[in-house]
């Protein structure tokens, strides 16, 4: 009897599923088929079938001036605010023109937008879900992007969009995110969560972000010059809630900085000398370089620098040196600057962060994997990055391969054969002037090829014009003047990318191996 219940049990059918359950999973799968048949309506490569354009700011990121295609039936239906919107819209003389919605004229905070979260709030109005955020990951590979600064973007612009539109389920699920971001998010990076939380009234947020921000080791001129004045006086009352503690410093010494500041704003480096010369303060005592190098234009922190009188790897109160101020800040030429004063790429912060590290975690992935077409500028995080890495090999090959010129005998035949190694390589960096204009502008500066005269073949009008050849030079002068040329080569190479192997390929540090290999 057993036995025979077992073997009736294992070789029966398992019994259906209730009616209203199989109902109920067909139906999702139904929604889930829809929502997803909607979601093309926002892709710009599908059919153009949209009847408005919502046009992003300038200032909404590298997407800035970008416009995204929408279908106001959709938008009405599903949102209060767009149906009362396109409800007041004056009728169109011509019926094929398209409204367009200027973002940063739509809602409060819209020029902080990029197309990313725009598209990604306006997909839940069409779809009813989130898409997962592909923009915020940033290009650290350590980095697991709980926290980065792509990923706190992407929220924040989000949360402006959420709350001009008024959908106030996304609203919430965004403070959430945000106040996650607050606990373990970089002090500097909580910054932006202040504004989107000022802008959009999001008050328990907001205590948070002041909270944090004004227990940490963030430096005041970087907290004045990021936050509204009323925010900013709200985290000195945190920081400081006795007057009489802010006695401490020293009120001579503090306006003597604020004055050089104050000079440095106005671009006035020669008044900057004057009060260097009236006041015992210096430069390092006033971080005159690492303001210049987080607020400046390049041609100010450039006139500083000539002064030959700050240490330009002295480290703030929050331990940034200036290369770090102006990584932050992603700025190709400063970085330049600095790097030519002797600005370490090495140095790291107190939490153990290099320059390179900063900029990748303030970048997103997408930015820089697209491929470069010929002519096409590169964005400035992506040469920021270059820089770095082009300097931080040039570091590693000078380490594991720098050899004294007095020690290395090169024979003639070796010489000659480099020689014309050297040349090809020479001509290969000229060419690529003719195809990255913008990119060679900023290479010749820092190689000084107008004044080089190992780059004669390439600054000058008549190319094949060749350095007379001196006949009493011995091996070892001409093993010097190879590693001159090479390093002059080396600094044009340095910042030439993947992108323009076409044209230069990875050839530089081929032969910078090569070199060493023949006068070792």
């Amino acid at each position: 009897m057993d036995s025979s219940t077992i073997s009736f049990s294992s070789s029966s059918p398992p019994s259906p599923p209730p009616p209203q359950a199989a109902r109920a999973d067909l139906d999702a799968v139904s929604l889930d088929r829809l929502s997803r048949s909607l979601d093309r309506l926002l892709d710009p490569t599908f059919l153009n079938c949209a009847d408005a354009e919502i046009v992003l700011s300038a200032g909404g990121g590298d997407t800035g001036g970008a416009i995204v295609g929408v279908h106001r039936c959709i938008l009405a239906a599903r949102s209060s605010f767009f149906y009362n919107h396109f409800s007041s819209l004056p009728a169109h003389a011509n019926a094929g023109e398209k409204p367009q919605l200027k973002l940063g004229e739509l809602v409060p905070g819209g020029s902080h937008i990029g197309r990313d979260a725009l598209v990604a709030v306006l997909g839940y109005l069409y779809t009813g879900r989130l898409p997962p955020p592909e923009a915020a990951i940033c290009l650290d590979d350590v980095c697991t992007h709980q926290a980065c600064r792509p990923a706190i973007d992407f929220v924040v612009e989000s949360t402006y969009a959420a709350s001009g539109f008024q959908i106030s389920e996304l609203v919430s699920l965004f403070q959430r995110r945000l106040s996650d971001f607050v606990m373990i998010a970089l002090a500097e990076d909580i910054l932006p969560i202040i504004l989107v939380a000022s802008t959009c009234v999001l008050t328990d947020l907001l205590n948070q972000c002041i909270r944090r921000v004004a227990t940490s080791n963030l430096d005041n001129h970087y907290l004045e010059k990021g936050l509204p004045d009323d925010i900013y006086a709200k985290v000195k009352e945190v920081c400081w809630p006795d007057e009489s503690l802010s006695s401490i410093l020293d009120p001579e010494h503090e306006k003597r900085v604020r004055n050089i500041h104050k000079a440095l704003d106005s671009d006035d480096v020669d008044l900057v000398d004057m009060l260097l010369k009236e006041s015992p303060v210096t430069l390092d005592d006033a971080f005159a370089v690492h303001y210049a190098a987080a607020y400046c234009e390049p041609k100010v922190l450039a006139e500083l620098l000539k002064r030959d009188s700050a240490n330009v790897n002295l480290k703030n109160c929050s331990g940034y040196t200036p290369l770090h101020m102006a990584c932050m800040r992603r700025e190709p030429d400063i970085i330049v600057s600095l790097i030519e004063k002797g600005a370490s790429v090495l140095e790291t912060t107190l939490d153990g962060r290099d320059a390179l590290t900063i900029c990748k975690r303030l970048t997103r992935e997408k930015d820089c994997n697209g491929k470069l077409e010929k002519g096409k500028e590169r964005s400035k995080a992506y040469l920021c990055i270059d820089i770095l890495q082009q300097e931080i090999k040039r570091k590693l090959f000078i380490l594991e391969y720098q050899i004294s010129a007095e020690e290395s005998i090169a024979t003639p035949l070796l010489v000659d054969n480099f020689h014309m190694r050297l040349i090809n390589l020479e001509n290969r960096v000229a060419f690529a002037r003719i195809f990255f204009p913008a990119e060679a502008k900023l290479v010749m500066r820092i190689a000084q090829a107008d004044s080089t005269e190992e780059f004669a073949g390439l600054t000058s009008a008549n190319s094949s014009k060749r350095k007379e050849v001196d006949l009493n030079e011995t091996p070892t002068m001409q093993n010097k003047r190879l590693r001159e040329r090479l390093d002059a080569l080396t600094k044009t190479g340095r910042f030439l990318t993947y992108d323009h192997a076409c044209i230069i390929s990875d050839a530089l540090y081929c032969y910078q191996k090569n070199f060493c290999s023949c006068f070792s």
